[in-house]
Formats: C-alpha cells, structure tokens, sequence
C-alpha cells in the first residue's frame, strides 16, 4: 500500500471537495476510507494499492475535474 498527498492550486467551495473526493473514489485500487480533502491546505490524501492505481490516476481524474495539480508525493506505509 502506498500513501499519496497531492496539493492543489486552490480548492474554491466544498462542492469541489466532494468532486474531487468522488472522482478519487472511482479510480480502482484506492482505499476509499483513506481519502481526506483538506479544504484550508487544499490537500488531497489517501492510500492506493500500487498494482492496481498510480498517482498520474488520481492526477488525470483531478485534471478531468477542472483542478490544477501543484505537487504530488507517495511514500510507502
């Protein structure tokens, strides 16, 4: 298991939280109780069973959003 943080350039509202929350939800292999948007640090955090998703997947579904990726990062737990 992997876990990845990934900043955004601006969360704006908590409808983009939530949009952002599902469309992580869908990528196969995240662990959906691990997901955490944090609204004040625009930060989006969850773990990942690297056989099955990658951080560019949860960066393309943030991309397809709308939303701009600023930095991502993955360490292993």
């Amino acid at each position: 298991m992997k876990k990845a943080t990934i900043k955004l350039e601006t969360l704006t509202c908590p409808s983009c939280m939530q949009k952002i929350e599902n469309g992580i939800k869908s990528i196969d292999g995240v662990d959906i109780p691990s997901i955490n948007v944090l609204f004040n640090s625009s930060k989006v955090i969850f773990n990942f069973d690297e056989n099955k998703a990658s951080i560019d997947d949860a960066e393309n579904v943030i991309a397809k959003l709308g939303y701009e990726v600023k930095k991502s990062q993955v360490k292993d737990i």
